[in-house]
């Protein structure tokens, strides 16, 4: 596991002397307060690192460790630095004055000092490896400089869909290792679905031995047209689970479980069909797709989408369903517990006796109310148990849990709503570039994903906090999230593929405060930095088109074009004669200067190759002079 950790969270590979130019010194997200002085503070082999305080210890190991990877030299760890002695200090003196996770980094000639306590101090220490340029002969130069940062959010989040398609725990680690290096701190994992339940739960085994397996998966392009027919399966033990929230735990991220409810439960019901409204029906065969269920009896769906058989509202559910939490709860240590509550289609509510008397007898409007009562209740027994739920803004509809907290994502507009009922809100709105499924380019090049646009510039463009709100309202957004929907989404390489570079725009809308915010900074010096440096490891990543090339149409006969690389140390190839280009191709070397002739149309292309052989899509710019 050490591996992985060195390979990750001391992903820091290099940077290069441009961080120190960097008005924020190479780190994301850009921090609070930056002030660069003269000077640099020589990291070599003879500096001791100096942490006193055994709570600091896995932090001092974290960095130690870093350092080893990039100068090949280890620090001598020490109580105190000796009159003579150059040192890193990393301290807890003084951070109770200092914001929640805030931390305070000074470098000088002398020594570095990362002021914090817990996270606070963690996160100093990810920027300060962050802002290192790579080794200089045998030592590494830090730029002198006074950092002084604290998140703008207090929940900052990352969401994984384990139940389309899962990931072993290997991976899941490294998506946690992300999330903190980032300054990410609640892991959303989205564990049972229509397709798969992907938890242990010891009192009722079916789950996993029926309700983790299906006969096959859609394939293609959204919406899919077609079965693979492969059985696929998959969960999470126990030990597995602890092994994650205790490898989470040190990192400073929180691991939020989801169980759905009421909705998206097929997989569940396939299990125990007793929990369905109508338990003997074959819900899942359809004249249409014959693949998607063709035998007599419930099974784990296929297809992806919204399905009608939801559990049933009664005492049987409830039952099952407390026992599930319970064990989930002894699991998973977070505040939060989710439970979904999205795209619950109430159709066989409508048509069943049971749920029809129950809303009579509770006194119930209609079906939207009839689920109101569900989640209350199972709100309900978690508050008994002093947690708190988290549900999508569905949970509006047919009155509020009192206690419940607002997961806003078809549009701002639920978290609006919540808001102004003074409930709590977490942003993670599929229309501002939050949903990573999505496809980063318009490109026809792009990987099979479920549609959409969503370039990392909408992302960082985002502001969670609603202008619409009142200053009181707005004290109720807590924070933001980006989700990954996993349908389309089969291995963790494309896993990584659909989150970087977008996961370092959610960091800095969640991390910095607005005036820090500085798309040009961002986009042209640092993202190329970060880039560059998880280029030189196993991650892998999107990698963007050539900076300041658009898809729009430029008009004229003497058109100059100005690029620059994305990825530090990356190429751009171009063609203007309509072939696809590649590494054989001319590159981009300095500003292109293109005669168009009158009446005429080209068409510029380019490709940008990392230097580990990455591409990015081919981007296309028509070049026209008056041709129809």
């Amino acid at each position: 596991m050490k591996k992985i950790i060195s390979g990750l969270i001391l992903a820091c590979v290099t940077l290069s002397v441009s961080a120190q130019t960097d008005e924020n010194l190479g780190i994301i997200p850009a921090p609070v307060s930056v002030e660069k002085k003269a000077g640099v503070f020589k990291l070599d082999k003879t500096v001791v690192l100096v942490s006193n305080e055994t709570s600091n210890a896995a932090t001092a190991d974290i960095l130690n460790a870093y350092i080893a990877s990039q100068g090949g030299f280890a620090l001598r760890p020490s109580q105190a630095a000796a009159t003579n002695e150059r040192a890193i200090v990393l301290s807890s003196v003084g951070a109770e004055k200092l914001p929640v996770e805030g931390y305070e980094l000074q470098v000088t000639a002398r020594n570095i000092t990362v002021t914090g306590k817990g996270a606070g101090l963690f996160y100093g220490v990810q920027s300060l490896m962050q802002m290192m340029p790579e080794k200089k002969g045998q030592e590494i130069d830090v730029p002198a400089s006074i950092i002084k940062d604290y998140p703008r959010f207090q929940y900052r989040g990352m969401h994984l869909d384990v139940g389309r398609h899962t990931f072993p725990v290997s991976f899941i680690k490294k998506y946690i290792d992300l999330m903190a290096a980032y300054k990410l701190n609640n892991f959303h994992w989205h564990l049972t679905e229509d397709q798969g339940w992907r938890i242990e739960i010891k009192k009722y085994p079916k789950l996993t031995t029926v309700g983790a397996e299906r006969n096959g998966s859609v394939v293609g392009h959204h919406p899919g047209v077609t079965s693979d027919n492969t059985p696929y399966k998959g969960f999470y033990t126990q030990n597995e689970v602890k092994e994650v929230v205790a490898y989470a735990t040190r990192k400073f991220v929180t691991v939020i479980p989801e169980i759905e409810l009421p909705g998206h439960s097929s997989a569940a019901i396939a299990a125990y069909p007793q929990l369905s409204c109508f338990p003997d029906r074959d819900t899942f065969v359809d004249p249409k797709t014959p693949w998607a269920g063709s035998r007599k009896g419930k099974q784990v769906q296929q297809q992806w989408g919204v399905f009608d058989d939801v559990f049933a509202p009664t005492e049987y559910t409830f039952k099952f369903l407390e026992d599930v939490l319970d064990e989930v709860m002894v699991l998973f240590p977070s505040k939060y517990i989710h439970i979904g509550g999205d795209e619950s289609p109430k159709e066989y509510w409508k048509q069943s006796p049971f749920c029809q008397q129950l809303i009579k007898e509770k006194g119930l409007k209609d079906e939207h109310e009839l689920q109101s009562y569900f989640i209350q209740r199972i709100e309900k027994y978690i508050n008994s148990k002093g947690r708190s739920i988290i549900g999508w803004d569905e949970i509006l509809e047919g009155g509020l849990a009192p206690n419940a907290t607002v997961m806003s994502w078809r549009g701002v507009e639920g978290g609006i709503a919540a808001a102004k009922l003074n409930h709590d809100v977490i942003m993670t709105p599929g229309n501002q570039g939050l949903y990573f499924d999505h496809a980063q380019s318009k490109s026809s090049g792009e990987p099979v994903n479920i549609g959409g646009n969503s370039p990392y510039s909408v992302a960082y463009a985002y502001d969670p906090v609603p202008e619409v709100l009142s200053a009181d309202q707005k004290k109720y957004i807590k924070g933001v999230q980006a989700n990954l929907w996993t349908e389309y989404i089969e291995s963790p390489e494309k896993a990584e593929y659909m989150i970087l570079p977008r996961m370092f725009a959610l960091a800095e809308i969640a991390w910095s405060p607005l005036d820090r915010k500085n798309f040009k900074n961002f986009s042209e010096e640092r993202i190329p930095l970060h880039l560059a440096r998880l280029d030189k490891t196993n991650t892998n990543y999107w990698v963007p088109v050539p900076v300041g090339q658009s898809d729009q149409q430029i008009d004229g006969e003497d058109i100059t074009v100005d690029l620059k690389v994305p990825v530090q140390g990356a190429k751009i190839y171009y063609t203007l004669d309509g072939t696809t280009p590649s590494d054989v191709s001319n590159q981009y070397r300095s500003a292109l200067k293109v005669n168009v002739p009158k009446g005429t149309k080209l068409l510029l292309k380019t490709v940008v190759i990392t230097p580990k052989g990455k591409r990015s899509v081919i981007s296309e710019t028509p070049l026209n002079n008056g041709a129809k």
